[in-house]
């Protein structure tokens, strides 16, 4: 009988070494000095920085979902990594906390050379935003359980927040401001949707110009998610935040309904014929109302902020010099109905 190895399997360690190893300076450009060792060992070792008198670890963890068929028909993947950072960064943010470490999970049925460091690339371009780094992650390799061209992501995020300034939403009154920041399109959320209906009801090519649509098909699908700890710690550096919410699954009701107090309520304006293109085209195609679409899709809102609405005027300058679009959206009402979030 022949001698079967590893690889007779379908598990090609050496490639997976030879893939990291070429990777490993730029993920070292994403190390800061809390971190004490290089990727490649066992574990990752990130000590707590010395400025934190009652440090809080803040966790999170997130994928990019159905978004990866998009990579997958487009053969793109240098911007779903950015995806994987910012659906976890973006959800520590909301407590006040400072992204400290991510860690990624990358599983597939054959490593792809052509495929696997543009998508670990895009990893540490969004850790590089989030000015976070990238200590470690595991590569899995699992040969007829995930078809040999495609993969899938896992992400892990960990932060640090003092304790005395957590931020959840408990502090907000009636009369605060609520600010939205623009997303860059869809982001990571509602792409089963998308994917129905462009591809099996519309029946369009991933390379197609769709009437509304800048350019081709896949380039607004695949635009990254909009990381913004940067711009966000700039403002909690100089005004008071009460509530913040990231605007996933859920849309702008159900994020924000999260962070509300009982008691309190929201009419948030969203006005369709102002909404980025990508959303009025969904809506029209697919013959949606306000409410479905906004209970789904972020409708152009990527995070959200409530702060005093003395403070509004200048989060929202702060948030522009650091190049942001940021508008008020809405303000808080003491509520009328058990409704926390209704849109108009």
């Amino acid at each position: 009988m022949k001698t079967i190895t590893y690889k007779d399997s379908g598990v090609d360690i050496a490639k997976a070494d030879r893939l990291i190893d070429g990777l490993k300076q730029r993920i070292k450009k994403t190390h800061n000095a809390s971190v004490l060792n290089m990727i490649g060992g066992f574990a990752a070792l990130t000590e707590i920085p010395s400025s934190y008198k009652n440090p809080v670890l803040v966790s999170s963890t997130d994928g990019v979902g159905t978004k990866l068929k998009i990579a997958f028909m487009a053969g793109k993947h240098d911007t779903v990594g950015i995806d994987l950072v910012g659906m976890s960064v973006n959800d520590i943010l909301t407590l006040g906390a400072k992204p400290l470490f991510f860690l990624d999970y990358y599983a597939c049925g054959r490593i792809d050379e052509n495929v696997y460091p543009h998508v670990i690339a895009g990893v540490c371009e969004g850790c590089l935003r989030a000015d976070c780094a990238l200590v470690g992650g595991e590569t899995a390799e699992m040969p007829s359980f995930y078809k040999d061209d495609e993969y899938d992501l896992a992400g892990f995020a960990v932060g640090i927040v003092e304790k005395g300034l957590i931020i959840d939403g408990s502090k907000i009154s009636a009369g605060d401001a609520v600010i939205g920041l623009a997303s860059n399109g869809l982001h990571s959320n509602g792409f089963s949707l998308v994917r129905k209906l462009f591809f099996e009801i519309k029946k369009f090519r991933i390379d197609e110009e769709v009437e509304g649509l800048p350019g081709k098909l896949y380039e607004e699908l695949l635009k990254p998610t909009r990381i913004y700890v940067k711009p966000v710690l700039e403002v909690l550096a100089r005004f008071q935040i009460k509530g913040m919410a990231h605007i996933t699954g859920g849309g702008l009701p159900g994020n924000i309904s999260r962070i509300i107090p009982d008691g309190l309520s929201t009419s948030l304006r969203v006005d369709p014929d102002q909404v980025p293109p990508v959303f009025r085209t969904i809506m029209r195609m697919g013959n949606m109302d306000l409410a479905e679409i906004c209970s789904t899709l972020n409708m152009g809102t990527g995070f959200v902020l409530i702060v005093n609405d003395s403070d509004a005027d200048g989060v929202i300058k702060t948030l522009a010099d650091a190049g942001e679009i940021a508008n008020r959206i809405g303000t808080i009402e003491k509520a009328t109905s058990n409704v926390k979030v209704s849109i108009k």
